[in-house]
């Protein structure tokens, strides 16, 4: 099992919660560093934070099941609305609770997940679970369909202070290509300086405050 938080306290929290049934094998402060870690730990579970440093626990997600198939992915966070939920299943989610789910839901919920099913914490409220279950998504599409991955990416670091010549480096790619997603990203979402940016990626939990 691979923990993903960037708060110390809430990875010890967890592995503390998970030692006596579970294995936990390593843990990620950043969503980077997760993709690592799991492809060189294979785990069979990872618990994911959604807000979540260099990148974002739904990108994350996504590039994961990719990169390690084998691995089951719940996530625990402070987010229950229902942009959040609908992301993280489409991102390839199997489970979702809440950072003040009770540990005896976490640890019913990986047992579920490990049987192949799904996992929704009751914490979460019905209108979350609507576009799930076939309701009106048109709120959710905010996340998955604004913007394409690349640019998600962009966004989150340029929010995170990050220069065009580093998020060139995280991203192996070149300044040029790091402006033209900027530019591309800022036409798209019609804002125009870098303070409005942070407040979006703030608002849909690419960054946390």
């Amino acid at each position: 099992m691979l923990l993903a938080d960037d708060h110390t306290l809430v990875v010890e929290g967890l592995a503390k919660i998970l030692e006596s049934e579970f294995d936990p094998v390593g843990t990620a402060e950043n969503g980077r560093e997760l993709l690592r870690l799991a492809e060189e730990l294979k785990p069979d579970v990872v618990l994911l934070d959604i807000s979540m440093p260099l990148l974002n626990g739904l990108d994350a997600c996504k590039q994961l099941i990719k990169t390690s198939p084998q691995a089951k992915v719940i996530f625990v966070t402070m987010h229950a609305d229902a942009d959040y939920v609908a992301e993280a299943f489409r991102a390839g989610g199997s489970g979702y609770l809440l950072k003040r789910s009770a540990a005896s839901e976490l640890v019913d919920a990986i047992h579920e997940v490990l049987k192949g099913r799904c996992y929704v914490t009751p914490l979460v409220t019905r209108e979350a679970l609507g576009p799930l279950l076939g309701g009106n998504g048109a709120d959710t599409r905010k996340l998955s369909s604004t913007l394409t991955s690349r640019q998600r990416e962009v966004l989150q670091l340029v929010a995170e202070g990050r220069s065009v010549k580093e998020i060139a480096a995280l991203l192996k790619i070149s300044a040029k290509t790091v402006e033209f997603h900027k530019c591309a990203l800022m036409e798209r979402l019609d804002i125009h300086t870098t303070a409005e940016l942070t407040r979006y990626a703030i608002k849909h939990g690419l960054i946390a405050v």
